[in-house]
């Protein structure tokens, strides 16, 4: 039976790194932590669980997929490595589903599942990860980084891409189908997840570092997040500015360019409607949906700044 290791990445989880751990134990042939500067006793919990500890240099500025690769490369003779945050649980039974699919199907880099929010009903902000989260199974073009992976793919793609802050799973799993392998999503639980995001300014900023990634792996992979980038545009950039500039030229103009808003939110929220999401949370949900080009257009100009003045990609943090 080929075996599956786990490589579990965090800073400060506290309680949910605890259950994390507690999750994979005595599933795995190895548990690898990658700690990124904890400040708490994430690294003793670790420790105290069998896990073998890699503490992350942080004199180099620090991204999630430096951390995967840094959990990886310490794992001996990797086969299949399951992938998975410090603030999340296992599902118990999807080691052993994703293991056997993967050993079923030669073709697939990696397959994933569903991941869903512990404290769902504790914010609206939770609410709608909750349902970002619940994607299609099937064959997919990307998924997040809760992911089984066969150690050959990652090897030969050389992991993840370091200087990506945000979405780096999108542009590792878009580098592994321009390699000719497939994604799958499995239908089924995979982790439980805790997003903690209680305050409308953690929203906004989980929101620019969304925008971030939309122009950073766009840049890297132009006919990837396409759509997204087009809307983010249109309404984080063209209808503010032809708002402000009617406000000195013609007055009618700013009118036109506001009334989109509304008009976008009533589309998604039809939309939120026919998926099934219930009418009076898809209200919320919409209204934050098209509220989120504004900060997502901030973080994509952050990126091309960043790129322009040759920066270092550093991560927005939103807990």
């Amino acid at each position: 039976m080929t075996q599956v290791d786990v490589v579990l990445i965090g800073r400060n989880e506290g309680a949910r790194l605890v259950a994390a751990l507690a999750s994979v134990t005595g599933q795995a042939r190895q548990v690898v932590y990658v700690d990124s500067g904890s400040t708490d006793d994430s690294v003793a919990q670790a420790e105290a669980a069998g896990a073998l500890v890699v503490n992350l240099d942080m004199t180099r500025p620090f991204t999630a997929a430096r951390a995967r690769n840094a959990g990886f490369d310490a794992l001996s003779d990797p086969q299949f490595v399951l992938f998975i945050d410090g603030d999340c649980a296992l599902v118990p039974g999807f080691i052993d589903a994703a293991r056997a699919h993967l050993q079923a199907h030669p073709d697939l880099a990696l397959v994933t599942g569903w991941r869903a929010e512990i404290h769902r009903d504790a914010s609206i902000y939770n609410a709608l990860c909750d349902w970002e989260w619940h994607r299609p199974a099937g064959t997919i073009d990307a998924c997040g980084g809760d992911m089984m992976v066969r150690g050959a793919v990652w090897a030969a793609l050389g992991g993840m891409n370091p200087n990506v802050i945000a979405a780096e799973d999108d542009e590792f799993c878009t580098r592994a189908r321009k390699a000719g392998w497939r994604l799958e999503r499995l239908p089924i639980g995979m982790t439980r997840h805790d997003a903690a995001m209680l305050r409308f300014g953690q929203w906004w900023a989980r929101a620019v570092r969304t925008g971030h990634g939309f122009a950073q792996v766009g840049h890297l992979h132009p006919e990837y997040f396409v759509t997204q980038r087009r809307r983010v545009l249109v309404y984080g950039l063209a209808m503010p500015a032809l708002a402000v500039l009617g406000l000195v030229t013609f007055w009618p103009l700013s009118v036109l360019a506001l009334a989109s808003y509304p008009l976008n939110h009533m589309r998604t929220l039809r939309g939120l409607v026919r998926d099934g999401v219930r009418p009076a949370e898809a209200r919320r949900f919409a209204a934050l949906l098209t509220l989120s080009k504004l900060p997502n257009m901030i973080g994509m100009a952050r990126f091309h700044l960043r790129r322009l003045r040759r920066a270092d990609m550093r991560i927005i943090e939103y807990k």
